[in-house]
């Protein structure tokens, strides 16, 4: 796919690194000459200096044969009027537009083909809010993302040395677990995933992934690790964009909040915009006397949600030393959150990976209603959607398991209708499923997507 991306900062830059990596012919375009070198010398793609919102910049970045558009430069205004004249002037056929202001999508008029002709919105801020909140929701979990519009969840959890699951074998669970609608879909020891078959026995420290049943999701996760009292204190380090939003859905929901915020302006600011049930402290996360003065130890979770990596994992370390119970960082660079997740901190939350899983929906081919990043972005699992019939459809009218999957791929559950199926190697796929399929390597990716689209594609 010729995929042209305007902007080479943090975003368009992880957009770019991860996009690549699946053979796309990518194409950046960018005012900033020395970001264009770093991308040119490290990645297989080609550069283009100017602004992106100049039609003579994408005539000569080829957006007249794109496939997808994908703007992602700082300024909202600017995304917004370069997706018009790519769809205006060069016809390309799908828009995506990187939008940090929230009132935006309160107007879907202004994304229409009359408006800016913008066929999706991606926001960071708001994929890293519900993802943080996700993990609040889920204490014991190290990662909960949800496909057919909640009503699956797959779920990362480490398996607790006192859970009932810890030394049974994968096709023993359900013995276990009798009235849970969940299924073991990949299981990781040490760091490395095993080729997990029915006879694999799961071992306490074992990180297990689920798909299951969202109205059991609960249930399962807490039999798979000793289960931690609710979340109801929370402290977050860090004001921004990120920082705002979840406080204020945290306060909604009844959350006793607090926020340490360095810059005093911007405490100011955060007084205006959040309910006076939030806490907003002038200060450091990495000052220890006001960490213990705010009572630390009684946090049910601590946050680190500023833009400085190495901030938010001092800050981190040092609310784990003080008594927090849970800490999770923001951390941006991927060999950063690696060293770093399951250590003192619990989880390191990547916002490129974030917000890679909300853009790549737009990305596969077919009819894809969602994906998303697993094992720091090694792996994926998507909903994919049948269509067609046995004659133009690879899925449609065939059993799971006459199936030509990838290694190690898996079909987890099948949405049909109001009935949410963990499918056996006979069950046969029907026109219009969800199909939840996880695929261990994003190399693979490109066989799962041939998988689903019919003869006419739908991309």
């Amino acid at each position: 796919m010729k995929i042209l991306i305007m902007g080479a900062g943090r975003v368009g830059t992880s957009v770019a690194e991860n996009l690549v990596s699946e053979e796309n012919d990518i194409t950046v375009v960018d005012t900033d000459a020395t970001q264009l070198r770093y991308l040119q010398e490290h990645f297989d793609l080609r550069v283009v200096h100017g602004d992106g919102s100049q039609v003579s910049v994408l005539e000569a970045a080829g957006a007249a044969d794109t496939d997808l558009f994908i703007a992602c430069a700082a300024s909202d205004t600017a995304n917004m009027v370069a997706c018009k004249i790519a769809r205006q002037l060069f016809n390309i056929p799908r828009r995506i537009a990187r939008i940090r202001s929230a009132e935006f999508p309160e107007h879907p008029e202004l994304m229409s083909e009359e408006g800016f002709c913008i066929d999706a919105l991606i926001s960071p801020e708001r994929s890293v809010t519900t993802y943080l909140h996700s993990l609040i929701e889920f204490p014991e979990a190290l990662q909960v993302v949800e496909f057919a519009e909640g009503r699956v969840c797959v779920v990362t959890v480490r398996v607790g040395h006192g859970s009932p699951m810890a030394h049974s074998s994968v096709d023993k669970l359900r013995d276990v677990w009798p009235d849970v609608k969940a299924r073991v879909i990949d299981v990781l020891r040490g760091g490395r995933p095993l080729r997990a078959g029915s006879g694999t026995v799961i071992a306490p420290g074992d990180e297990v992934v689920l798909v299951v049943d969202s109205r059991d999701a609960r249930r399962a996760v807490r039999q798979l690790r000793e289960a931690e009292r609710a979340v109801r204190r929370v402290m977050i380090a860090g004001g921004g964009n990120i920082g705002l939003r979840l406080a204020r859905q945290l306060a909604e929901e009844k959350y006793s909040v607090r926020i340490v915020e360095r810059d005093l302006k911007r405490c100011e600011y955060l007084a205006t915009q959040l309910p006076d049930s939030v806490l907003i402290l002038h200060g450091s996360g990495t000052d220890e006397a006001l960490l213990e003065r705010e009572n630390i130890e009684d946090m049910d979770t601590w946050l680190a949600l500023t833009s400085d990596d190495e901030d938010n994992i001092m800050s981190s370390l040092l609310a784990k030393r003080l008594g927090a119970r849970k800490v999770i960082a923001l951390i941006n660079r991927q060999a950063y959150g690696e060293l770093m997740q399951g250590s003192h901190i619990d989880i390191a939350v990547s916002p490129s990976q974030a917000t890679m899983s909300e853009l790549l929906r737009h990305v596969r081919r077919g009819d894809v209603a969602a994906v998303h990043r697993l094992r720091q972005g090694v792996a994926e699992a998507l909903e994919a959607i049948a269509h067609g019939d046995r004659s133009t459809s690879k899925v449609v009218g065939r059993a799971v398991g006459q199936i030509s999957l990838p290694k190690g791929a898996s079909i987890g559950a099948l949405v049909r209708g109001d009935e949410i199926i963990l499918p056996d190697a006979d069950t046969v796929i029907e026109t219009d499923d969800h199909v939840i399929v996880f695929v261990p390597s994003r190399r693979q990716m490109p066989r799962v997507e041939k998988l689903f689209q019919v003869s006419a594609s739908f991309f």
